[in-house]
């Protein structure tokens, strides 16, 4: 039977190394070695979070001896994530994965949209979060937000004025008539039913933290 993918023993190893990169404790769930790590493994980055307290806490033997043998040697460390990376699936990780059910909802956040490569999902999140801050008149390249936001998740604010654009035709309270033909519409719309209808300030919290990804 299909099945989820399930923590195995050796990705302590790899959650350690996360653990001591620098700087060395707890990581944001959202920083970038977590996601990386999360989108590795196949395992949200909230349960690697959870896991990585049980590190700082030292509460399984198993960490503990991990910890003693490479908490003090990081060469020691990165050669056995090395080696654990290049034997998972002997090399052929479709086959590894074969038969296996992964859960990819929270993977396609992080994964570059159809329509335009540079984007993702915690893009559009991230300009939608801002769309609710703004008002139509400032929503032009000129207004500082925009641009600090065009400058940390690295595209032009001009991008960030047509995604803006978009999101105003998925807004039921502007009922725009006009039609855009913007390739990026479905996937706005797929957003907006995630989060368009729901606490503003729920949706700027999350964004706060999915910043730290950018910011990391």
């Amino acid at each position: 039977m299909a099945k989820n993918k399930k923590w195995q023993d050796d990705d302590w190893l790899l959650l350690m190394q996360a653990y001591l990169h620098r700087p060395v404790g707890l990581k944001p769930v959202y920083s970038r070695v977590m996601v990386q790590l999360a989108l590795e493994l196949h395992i949200q980055p909230e349960s690697l979070a959870v896991r990585m307290q049980q590190i700082a806490k030292l509460d399984k033997p198993r960490i503990e001896r991990i910890w003693q043998t490479y908490a003090n040697s990081p060469g020691k460390l990165s050669r056995a994530v090395k080696l654990l990376r290049a034997m998972k699936g002997f090399g052929r990780a479709d086959e590894f994965y074969d038969g296996v059910e992964i859960n990819e909802t929270w993977e396609r956040d992080w994964t570059p949209l159809a329509a335009d490569e540079r984007l993702t999902p915690v893009v559009l999140t991230l300009v939608l979060d801002l769309y609710f801050r703004l008002t139509p008149a400032t929503m032009v390249r000129q207004t500082p937000e925009v641009q600090e936001l065009a400058r940390l998740v690295h595209i032009s604010a001009d991008d960030v004025v047509d995604i803006l654009d978009v999101f105003q035709h998925c807004d039921p309270y502007l009922n725009r008539r006009d039609v855009t033909l913007s390739e990026l519409l479905q996937p706005c719309q797929q957003v907006w039913q995630r989060y368009g209808n729901g606490d503003p300030q729920a949706l700027a919290t999350l964004a706060d933290h999915l910043k730290v990804y950018y910011l990391s």
